[in-house]
Order: structure tokens, then sequence, then C-alpha cells
């Protein structure tokens, strides 16, 4: 599969495929991976918005954001990942991911492609250290993590309180080569 950085030009059509995707949240059979209620589980338009300047600010700069697909033979969007500056002071030399496969394309290293993907564009961008939030009862998530070398740094108990459910946040970090 061919993964490619998501220009401003293709935004809308990632955000067909991100709201799609978002529609697996906690549904048929697939575990929540967003803390989202089901039936709120749409990208905010709010969020968009910065996500898409966050496209255009200079890695380094506070609200930085950058984004990979990945192409389907079929040329639609089988997966994404993107990394994205903390928000805290001081932490320039971190980064946090964001990742998602298309319900067609999980279980086929996809994931594990792009992760790897993103690992060498942060390290020509000079980031020493890569952070996760994922929610804990995500298991398939966690296990992909693992494998590509993150390791848990904590775990919030009962941090949300969606659909009738409690669920805890996991933290992960992986320092890079």
């Amino acid at each position: 599969m061919k993964i490619e950085k998501l220009e401003l030009a293709g935004f809308e059509d990632f955000l067909d495929y991100l709201n799609d995707h978002l529609s697996d949240n906690g549904r048929n059979g697939t575990a929540y991976f967003q803390p989202l209620p089901r039936a709120e589980s749409r990208f905010p338009a709010e969020k968009a918005e910065a996500f898409k300047n966050g496209m255009q600010i200079p890695v380094g700069e506070p609200g930085w954001r950058r984004v990979w697909i990945a192409r389907a033979a079929e040329g639609g969007i089988a997966g994404h990942i993107d990394l994205r500056a903390l928000a805290e002071r001081h932490t320039a030399h971190r980064c946090l991911l964001g990742m998602g496969v298309d319900r067609g394309h999980r279980q086929r290293g996809l994931g594990g492609q792009l992760i790897a993907h993103a690992e060498d564009w942060a390290l020509t961008a000079g980031l020493q250290w890569i952070d996760l939030q994922v929610l804990s009862v995500n298991a398939p998530a966690i296990a992909l993590y693992q494998r590509q070398g993150f390791r848990q740094t904590g775990e919030i108990p009962n941090l949300f309180h969606i659909d009738g459910q409690h669920f805890n946040y996991t933290s992960m970090s992986k320092r890079l080569r």
C-alpha cells in the first residue's frame, strides 16, 4: 500500500474517511477506540478546523500536525496516522500519535507500516519520543503498539463515562533510535 502525506486539497475526502471510520467506534464487535458515545462518533467541526490548521504550522511551533494516509489499490483511504505537537510547553522533542485503519484493512499489517513511516519521519524531524493515549479496552491497538516498541507509562482508571460504561485511559511512549 502506498503511504502518502495528506495534502490540504484532499482534506475533505479524509474527513469522509474519518467519519466512516469513527462510525465503527464501539459497534459490531469493535472496541471503543475513541472517547465518544456511539451516537456522537463523528469528527467535530471545530476539531476538523484545528486539524487542518495544524497541517499548515511548521514543525516545532505550537499546534503543528502532520498526517499520512495509506491508499488502497482502488484509491480509497485504507488507514491514516498523524503526529502532532503536545500542548504543554517545553515538549518540542516529543509528539503525540493518532491513527486508524479502515475496517476492511485491519489485521493485515497496515498499522505497523503506518507507525514505521511516522517514526522515520519523526526521526528526520528531530523528534526523540512519540507518545499516545488509547482506551484501555482497545486490546488490539495496545497489542499493536507494544509490538512496535511502545511501553505503557500510565493508566487513568475510569477517566471516561460513555454509553453507561467506564473506560480507563492508557498512556504509552516510545523513545526513537
